[in-house]
């Protein structure tokens, strides 16, 4: 590991008991305080959304007003997402109705960007939909630093990510992808302990400065693209403790590592890309069956150069 991830380790690594709840927010009440947007990308999540939402609201809006607008964007769930995000208190946004002239594609970096479009928060927190046994620690603690320390640009949750009984064995795109990519070509980045984790928290002013991969690749992105924008030391990371969420099968994995691998090569490139295809097999009655995916290939421009959001800012 290079001496200056070492360094950055002791001073951009923290634990959410760092900041205890109260001195949060005496700095979001102070005459500096940033206002914050929790952001929930959804796609059929109506098992996990209402809990999160809940939780959210009466441990960070209701007892305290640490947060200031829940946005639940809704990515085309057939399932109860909008209905149970909606009772739970959330504002439920579907991702076609933002910014309608340019049409929507799939994919969980798709509705990241769109969702700068539909909140207003100086700090915007993105937390997954699909997480078991939420605590309000995963916002207010990656929110922390932001709020606390002007210099950071961009926190990431580190955490725990048990898969079944066994602790420790979740991310396994990051453990076989995108920890080597790091490592090989962006070891600044090597400390990150999630990289690719849902559960972040970024100064909008940085954000609308960043492409967004619309895919599985947006986190790795963002975090390639935040290091190059404003240097490590504005990035940050904060133990919140332990993940529980629904694990895909290894055929989703296989896909999602893909597009990261798809997104790691552009920016190494900026050039030719690798064939934007996955071909998988599956056993059917006559033997394996050979199924040909798309890989995510498209990229949203920075939002500030999108002229519906520029507009609206200035207003």
């Amino acid at each position: 590991m290079l001496e200056e991830v070492e360094r950055w380790l002791t001073r951009r690594s923290w634990s959410v008991a760092d900041r205890p709840l109260d001195r949060l927010l005496d700095a979001r009440n102070g005459a500096n305080g940033a206002s914050v947007s929790v952001v929930l990308p959804a796609l059929n999540e109506a098992e996990t959304v209402g809990d999160i939402v809940t939780t959210i609201r009466r441990e960070l809006m209701e007892k305290v007003r640490l947060v200031d607008e829940l946005v639940v964007i809704d990515s085309g769930s057939t399932d109860a997402t909008t209905e149970v995000a909606r009772r739970a208190g959330a504002r439920v946004v579907h991702r076609d109705a933002i910014l309608p002239r340019v049409p929507a594609v799939p994919g969980k970096g798709e509705v990241l960007w769109r969702s700068l479009l539909v909140t207003g928060g100086d700090i915007v927190c993105f937390i997954d939909a699909d997480l078991k046994d939420f605590s309000a620690d995963f916002v207010s603690g990656i929110v922390g630093p932001l709020l606390t320390d002007p210099s950071v640009q961009f926190v990431k949750a580190m955490y725990d990510r048990p898969f079944g009984d066994t602790t420790g064995q979740g991310g396994r795109v990051t453990e076989m992808v995108a920890r080597p990519l790091l490592n090989l070509h962006w070891p600044q980045l090597a400390g990150f302990v999630q990289p690719l984790g849902g559960e972040y928290a970024v100064r909008r002013s940085l954000l609308e400065r960043l492409p967004f991969p619309v895919g599985y690749g947006v986190e790795l992105g963002l975090l390639v693209d935040a290091l190059h924008t404003v240097g490590l030391d504005a990035l940050a990371q904060v133990d919140v403790g332990v993940r529980k969420h629904r694990h895909q099968d290894g055929q989703a994995l296989g896909r999602m590592a893909a597009a990261i691998y798809r997104t790691a090569q552009l920016r190494l490139s900026r050039g030719h890309l690798v064939r934007p295809s996955l071909t998988q097999f599956e056993r059917g009655e006559h033997g394996f069956v050979p199924h040909t995916y798309p890989v995510d290939t498209e990229e949203r421009p920075p939002m500030r150069e999108i002229e519906e959001y520029v507009s609206r800012r200035a207003a």
